[in-house]
């Protein structure tokens, strides 16, 4: 697979250029990835994917089997921002007016007085998301998608920054509710933390063994900061020709043998967001196809349904995730200058490449 650095050795792309927002940025995030870092144990990619989409203004599904530390995770990314936090205990008599507020008769005032639920908040931590109803988990629906909440015909906007950090266990597990379509659709991006590596197992041991580091950890960033490299996010530069490939990665999963049900369109954008996020991190001012084929699992396969066939192929959303990147063509470099390093008149043929799958 070729590369940025590959490209840019050849001088088929621009060099990698930092402004002094995006050196803000840059400093903020490794803040808070440190922070995040001392609590959670050898996995830095699961923490790099995570502020990936609180900056990219997403939403964060962890999914994995209970005691790896997937609510430690949201902990450690909500305690090292100075920012109002709410967690939610999702259980099976959950209300979804626990979650979005009720509006309450004030006999004084002689009429309704909104009490805001546990949605009102900058960074809302999901506990076990599936073990609620379906009508409990659509409530979070709105607040998701539109950032505010409403009742009785008012509307309520949320703050900002606002991100849902949401866990849930497999659903092999028991007691638990398989998220709807458009729940999943509403998340950014899945991770798995998974099991620690035995010299990271021996770390945690050490550092958690006598008392929880989240006890000691002190916010390093404030909300405006977060909201500021926000900001800088949304003006990182994507040329025609990788728009073009994120739609052409997404489109593939639509026609795929394997996959009854392929990405929507709202994964096309959240695709592009991430890879502003994920190219602003590493201090571009300009999106690569790199950061497409880098993010395109996370993003893409929780909202892709295999076949029944697939299923008993042992085959997974994730494995065709990654064919399709495979197989799908890649942007040529160009050789212009700024940041349209890439040129969109030798982009992407008008369909995928096939497979011998029959991508």
């Amino acid at each position: 697979m070729t590369t940025y650095d590959d490209r840019a050795s050849q001088g088929g792309v621009p060099a990698r250029t930092e402004s002094g927002a995006g050196r803000d940025l840059t400093a903020t995030a490794e803040r808070v990835r440190a922070s995040v870092e001392d609590v959670i144990e050898g996995k830095p990619e699961v923490v790099r994917l995570a502020l990936t989409v609180l900056l990219a203004e997403g939403h964060l599904l962890i999914e994995d089997v209970p005691g790896v530390g997937k609510t430690m995770l949201a902990k450690a990314l909500a305690r090292s921002i100075d920012c109002s936090v709410r967690r939610i205990q999702f259980t099976p008599d959950l209300l979804p007016s626990d979650i979005t507020g009720v509006s309450i008769w004030d006999q004084r005032g002689g009429d309704f007085e909104f009490k805001p639920g546990a949605i009102f908040a900058q960074i809302v931590i999901g506990d076990e998301i599936n073990r609620a109803s379906p009508k409990t988990q659509s409530a979070l629906l709105e607040s998701m998608e539109e950032r505010q909440v409403t009742i009785d015909g008012h509307s309520y906007e949320l703050p900002s920054p606002f991100m849902v950090v949401a866990t849930q266990n497999p659903v092999e597990m028991e007691g638990t509710y398989p998220l709807p379509e458009a729940q999943r659709d509403r998340f950014m991006a899945r991770v798995s933390v998974g099991y620690p590596s035995v010299e990271a197992e021996l770390r945690m041991l050490d550092v958690h063994g006598g008392a929880s580091p989240l006890e000691d950890l002190e916010p390093v960033a404030h909300a405006h900061e977060i909201v500021k490299l926000i900001e800088t996010v949304r003006t990182v530069h994507v040329s025609e020709a990788v728009r073009r490939y994120a739609v052409e990665l997404v489109a593939a999963t639509r026609v795929h043998p394997d996959l009854r049900l392929g990405a929507s369109p709202r994964a096309t954008l959240h695709l592009l967001r991430a890879a502003k996020a994920s190219a602003a991190l590493e201090g571009r001012e300009y999106a690569l196809p790199d950061d497409l084929q880098a993010l395109a699992p996370p993003v893409l396969a929780h909202r892709l349904l295999p076949t029944s066939e697939a299923q008993l192929n042992g085959r997974t959303a994730e494995d065709v995730v990654r064919e399709i990147i495979q197989y799908t063509a890649v942007p040529t470099t160009g050789r212009q200058s700024g940041y349209d390093g890439l040129d969109a008149s030798s982009a992407l043929p008008p369909r995928p490449l096939r497979s011998p799958r029959g991508l």
